[in-house]
C-alpha cells in the first residue's frame, strides 16, 4: 500500500452538444469537478463527478477546503474506511447532493487508482459479471423534440441495434405524450423498448392516469413519475402500475434506495455513482437490488457505469448520453449496439488533459499536499 500524498482538484464547464429538457427543467451547462490523487509511489487516480447547471463551485469548496485535507496521508487501499470516515466529517450536511457529489470524486479516483496499481479494468476488479451491456439512448427522446423526429431517431437507434430509446414525457396534456408515444411504436414495432421518464413532474393521481395510458404501448419503465421524497405515494403507484416504477437519479445514498426496496416502491433501480457518492456504495446498491430480483439501470455517466454496469449480474442497460467527449481521447466502443467495458487498467477513460486545462474554470483550481 501507499499513502496519498498529493490532490488536485479543478472544474470544467461542458455545454451540452444538444438542447436537453424534460418536464421540469433544461440541461444547461455541465459543471464537471475533476480530481487527481497521487500515492506515494507516484501512481495518479483521477475521479470526477458532475451537476447539471449549478452547484460546481460548492462541491469543489467542499472538495478543497473540507474533504481533501482529510484524504491526504491515507492508505490509499482504504476506501471503504476513507469513505466513511469523510462522511462522517460531513454528517451535517449528508445526506445531500453536493456532499455525495464530492465523496463520489474521491471515491472513483481511489477506485482508478486501486486498478491502475492491480493493472486491472474497473469492471474486473469490481465483479467482472459480464464484458458487454446493451444500450437504450435517450439523445434523441428530450421534451421539446417533435415527433417525426423522436421517430427518426428511434428508428436510427434501433438500426444501429440498440435495445430501446426513452422518450420524456410530461406534456400539459395526456393526449399529447399519448400522440407521441403512438407515433414512435408504431413506427419502431413491438420489440423495440421504449421507456419513459417524467422528471418527478406527476402527482399521484396523474400519474396512475398516465401509467394506464403508458401499459397501452407496452412500455418498458415509466420512469421518476412522482417527486423521489415520496416513498408512499411511489408504493401506491408501484402496486397499481402494470409498467415498471424507475426510480434512483435524485436518491443520494444507500439507506433511500433500501427504504424503495423494501417497501416495494418501485421495480427498476437507477443508482447515479456521482450521485450516491461513489463506486463504493453503487457497488452496494447494486448487489442489495439483486438480492430484491431488481434490476439497476444507472442514471447517465455512461463512460463510468459502462464498467458498472458489466461488473454486476443484474444490470440489463447501460444509457446512451455522451458526457466527456470534449475532455478525453477514449470513446466509448458500441458495437451493435452493445457497449463494450474497456479492458484498460483504470476506469478506462483517457483524459486530455491540455483541453481539461484550456477549459478549467479560474479560481477553481487547487492542489493539496501532505
Amino acid at each position: 500500500m501507499a499513502q496519498i500524498v498529493n490532490a488536485e482538484v479543478l472544474m470544467v464547464d461542458l455545454v451540452p452538444k444538444v438542447t436537453r429538457t424534460d418536464a421540469i427543467q433544461s440541461f444547461v451547462s455541465q459543471e464537471t469537478p475533476i480530481l487527481r490523487l497521487t500515492d506515494a509511489d507516484g501512481q495518479i487516480g483521477t475521479g470526477y463527478c458532475y451537476t447539471i447547471g449549478s452547484g460546481g463551485p460548492a462541491i469543489v469548496s467542499l472538495l478543497r477546503d473540507t474533504l481533501l485535507p482529510l484524504t491526504i496521508g491515507r492508505e490509499a487501499e482504504e476506501i471503504e474506511a476513507i469513505w466513511r470516515d469523510l462522511l462522517l466529517a460531513t454528517h451535517a450536511t449528508a445526506v445531500g447532493p453536493i456532499t455525495s457529489l464530492a465523496l463520489a470524486a474521491i471515491d472513483t479516483a481511489l477506485w482508478d487508482l486501486r486498478c491502475l496499481r492491480a493493472k486491472l479494468p474497473l469492471w474486473q476488479m469490481a465483479g467482472g459479471a459480464k464484458s458487454t451491456v446493451p444500450m437504450y439512448s435517450t439523445e434523441g427522446g428530450w421534451l421539446h423534440i417533435p415527433t417525426e423526429d423522436l421517430v427518426t431517431d428511434a428508428l436510427a437507434m434501433r438500426e444501429r441495434g440498440f435495445a430501446g430509446s426513452k422518450i420524456k414525457i410530461g406534456k400539459p396534456t395526456l393526449a399529447e405524450d399519448r400522440a407521441r408515444l403512438k407515433a414512435v411504436r408504431d413506427a419502431v414495432g413491438p420489440t423495440y423498448q421504449i421507456l419513459v421518464d417524467a422528471n418527478q413532474s406527476f402527482t399521484l393521481a396523474e400519474a396512475r392516469r398516465r401509467a394506464d395510458m403508458l401499459a397501452t404501448f407496452d412500455i418498458g419503465w415509466f420512469e421518476e413519475p412522482l417527486p423521489a421524497d415520496d416513498v408512499g405515494a411511489h408504493v401506491q403507484l408501484t402496486a397499481a402500475s402494470l409498467v415498471p416504477i424507475a426510480v434512483g437519479e435524485s436518491l443520494y445514498s444507500l439507506s433511500q434506495f433500501k427504504d424503495y426496496l423494501a417497501m416495494d416502491a418501485c421495480t427498476i433501480v437507477q443508482a447515479d455513482v456521482a450521485r450516491v457518492g461513489g463506486i463504493t456504495p453503487w457497488l452496494k446498491i447494486a448487489h442489495m437490488a439483486e438480492a430484491f430480483n431488481v434490476a439497476i439501470c444507472p442514471h447517465f455517466l455512461m463512460e463510468l457505469h459502462v464498467s458498472l454496469t458489466c461488473a454486476v449480474p443484474n444490470a440489463p442497460m447501460l444509457e446512451y448520453i455522451p458526457q466527456l467527449d470534449d475532455i478525453t481521447t477514449s470513446r466509448l466502443d458500441i458495437q451493435n449496439g452493445q457497449a463494450h467495458a474497456p479492458d484498460a487498467p483504470g476506469l478506462g477513460i483517457a483524459w486530455d488533459w491540455d483541453a481539461i486545462a484550456s477549459r478549467s474554470v479560474a479560481g477553481l483550481n487547487a492542489t493539496i499536499e501532505r
